[in-house]
């Protein structure tokens, strides 16, 4: 665990890697505290303090960040991803606390002027220039993304894919589970990135998808321009040296099929 004592605090803990980053530090016995804008359900009786508080007005984060270890910062926006962080850490310091802060991140954000990747990118220099001691992990685009990229399209007589784009899906949990180990850890600085076990184009992750849900469409690629478009078919947003990822994405589709039949 950090030098301080006190629980690890998961922003963002109801998202898509907030959830499965929660459970995993309960099985691992971790004391957690989460946030999120919503009060609690009634039907929540896991062994966490819930604290509900805004990201967008601050509401809320002075309780979050009061007495915590270790905080994992999950909560994101596209549009206002350094306010949060900056609100984050101004919470932190009038805490006067010095917390492990642990940052997730996106495999290629240095070399992409996507604007959210821009974002990212501004958000861990802003971790790294906190004062406080941190850790960030990269990782390669979750198989959900990849997937809603496909299943959004459903009603539409085809599918569109951006021509030339491979990724490299990672899978949710096995991001969680890391951002766990490095939680229970010292701070490590920026650690090595963590991509999914295989890469694969667009056009045949639609394919794919489709298949695994029972449907089928043409599959038009389209070239898209711009300097950001361009960068993704450099392939900026791989990691071929850190295909640590063991969940492939038909693995996934599957486990997902399953979920859905229950």
């Amino acid at each position: 665990m950090s030098t301080n004592e006190g629980p690890v605090l998961v922003t963002g803990a109801t998202g898509t890697l907030g959830r499965p980053l929660v459970e995993r530090l309960l099985a691992d016995g971790v004391e957690v505290r989460v946030t999120s804008r919503r009060p609690r359900p009634e039907s929540d009786d896991r062994p966490y303090h819930w604290v509900t508080c805004d990201f967008g007005t601050g509401r809320g984060l002075d309780a979050a960040v009061d007495g915590v270890a270790v905080i994992v910062h999950c909560a994101t926006s596209m549009r206002h991803e350094v306010a949060y962080a900056r609100r984050l850490v101004e919470a932190v310091r009038r805490s006067g606390g010095r917390p492990h802060l642990v940052y997730v991140s996106i495999v290629g954000i240095d070399t992409n002027p996507f604007p959210y990747y821009r974002a990212k990118l501004a958000t861990e220099r802003l971790v790294a220039s906190s004062d406080l001691p941190w850790t960030i992990l990269r990782a390669t685009q979750f198989h959900d993304l990849v997937a809603a990229m496909t299943d959004a399209q459903r009603r539409l007589p085809v599918v569109l894919t951006p021509s030339g784009f491979w990724f490299q899906p990672v899978e949710v949990s096995e991001v969680a589970a890391r951002l766990a180990e490095l939680a229970r850890g010292e701070p490590a600085g920026r650690v090595e990135d963590l991509g999914g076990p295989e890469m694969r184009t667009a056009s045949e992750l639609a394919r794919t998808t489709m298949r695994a849900g029972g449907w089928r469409r043409p599959v038009v690629p389209l070239r898209l321009p711009g300097r950001a478009f361009r960068a993704f078919r450099r392939g900026a947003n791989l990691a071929p040296d850190r295909a640590v990822g063991t969940v492939t994405y038909d693995q996934y589709l599957a486990g997902r099929a399953a979920r859905a039949r229950r």
